[in-house]
């Protein structure tokens, strides 16, 4: 039987069994934070020739630096030559979007887009009040301040088309959820300490489509009714992701103590898998038939989820097909290179784990302290910590480590791919390292 034959029965086979479909590589080079595919690795075209490289000091293959005003930790999101990114006041009373040109590092646009008089102090030294990275398409690009306000502008003027103001949630640590786009619709997720739920909004108009409240039951109310205790246990800052179960596209959404997926058409709960922790930041990789899962602050689980034609309710103990409990990331996003995941903990130990069954495959410990999401760009993977230094490892069991190159200054925001060259937010300045002859 010949492999194309064969080919053709194992895609009947999946499609029978419900199989679900990953997200489709996009056409712009980065236009979410976690790359094309949403998973943290670029594609092909953008990964060769990205250097493994660099030298501040001496200028090698710094291509362009800029300094910034204000402080984020948003994802550059880039296509069609510029790059997108947010800031903000420290005391959060301004909030700006960056338009960048990709070619030069000229600002094209740096535009205020919400006043704020008395936003909600941060609580938290390692957030900021422009967290959320934007998203881009051909025509819009969508910039995000969790309640402070959500903007569809002009990727062309910068123009703003709509924006919506009046979505509340108590973010208590900030916010730190980035939107998606499902077709017509954006995506927005909040899980504060007063409420949680996800709001879909008309892409076009900026008018909600569907509401969904978290039906987490939280164990932690008092007598009367409110939260025993006001702070963290409720908290997220989840970034979700699309994808195609049994011919039906879902909404697969991490919370609190509570991983849920959504009818994406309707808002409407399909299932939902319980787990002890909070703060969960990682967006789900879709591997296969499973979605994987971080879980953040508390016990940090890793874990696989079943997804076809029978999950449904509360699939907690029939659906999860492996679960690894130690050594995982908490506030770094795994990345998915094939078929393994590749994750960070705070502490700086790289993990490579099987995404088919959980097991380790690997461990390197690069030491430094990591906030910011790997990357992976062809056969390496960049791990940036918080001083500024980005490891460079070859994605190879073990792991080889090719460099570590240092900037002048920290960084929890995540790199970015695009066109052979990689782009790096630290807390002051943006880098576009790229390859280029000696002087």
């Amino acid at each position: 039987m010949t492999n194309v034959r064969l080919a053709s029965i194992a895609i009947t086979v999946a499609l029978a069994c419900g199989a679900p479909k990953r997200p489709a590589i996009a056409e712009l080079p980065w236009p979410v934070r976690n790359g094309p595919l949403h998973n943290g690795s670029a594609a092909p075209k953008d990964a060769r020739g990205v250097p493994t490289e660099w030298d501040e000091s001496k200028g090698q293959n710094i291509a362009w630096k800029i300094d910034l005003e204000g402080f984020g930790h948003s994802t550059p999101v880039i296509g069609n030559g510029r790059l997108w990114l947010t800031a903000a006041t420290e005391d959060g009373k301004q909030q700006f979007l960056y338009a960048i040109d990709t070619e030069t590092g000229r600002v094209l646009y740096h535009k205020l887009l919400f006043e704020n008089p008395e936003p909600e102090k941060l609580g938290n030294a390692v957030n900021t009040y422009a967290s959320p990275s934007c998203v881009l398409e051909e025509d819009a690009v969508y910039a995000h301040f969790g309640t402070y306000g959500t903007a569809r502008l002009d990727p062309k003027t910068a123009e703003v088309v709509w924006e919506r103001r009046d979505l509340p949630c108590r973010h208590f640590r900030g916010p730190g959820s980035s939107p998606i786009v499902w077709k017509n619709l954006l995506i927005l997720t909040f899980d504060g300490i007063d409420q949680q739920y996800v709001e879909a909004l008309d892409k076009r108009t900026g008018k909600t489509v569907w509401h969904v409240n978290r039906s987490t039951d939280y164990h932690d109310l008092g007598p009367d009714g409110k939260p025993s205790a006001e702070g963290d246990q409720r908290k997220a800052y989840g970034t979700p992701v699309a994808v195609d179960v049994a011919g039906k596209a879902q909404i697969v959404s991490v919370g609190s103590r509570a991983i849920f997926g959504y009818d994406a058409e309707t808002g409407k709960e399909i299932w939902t898998v319980t787990h002890k922790d909070f703060n969960a930041a990682a967006p789900p990789l879709v591997f296969e038939n499973t979605v994987i899962i971080n879980t953040g602050s508390g016990g940090a689980s890793l874990m696989a989820i079943r997804l076809d034609a029978t999950t449904q309710g509360d699939v907690t103990e029939t659906h999860v097909e492996w679960s690894r409990t130690k050594g995982n990331s908490r506030l770094s996003a795994p990345a998915l290179d094939g078929d393994r995941v590749w994750m960070i903990t705070d502490n700086g130990i790289l993990y490579g784990v099987d995404a088919k069954t959980g097991k380790e495959l690997a461990a390197q410990r690069l030491g430094g302290s990591f906030v910011a999401s790997l990357v992976v760009a062809g056969e390496h993977v960049y791990a940036c910590d918080e001083k500024g230094i980005t490891n460079v490892l070859k994605t190879s069991v073990p792991p080889e480590i090719i460099a570590k190159n240092p900037l002048a200054d920290g960084m929890r925001a995540s790199p970015a791919v695009a066109d052979g060259a990689i782009y790096l937010r630290t807390f002051q300045s943006l880098y576009k390292i790229a390859a280029k002859p000696p002087n």
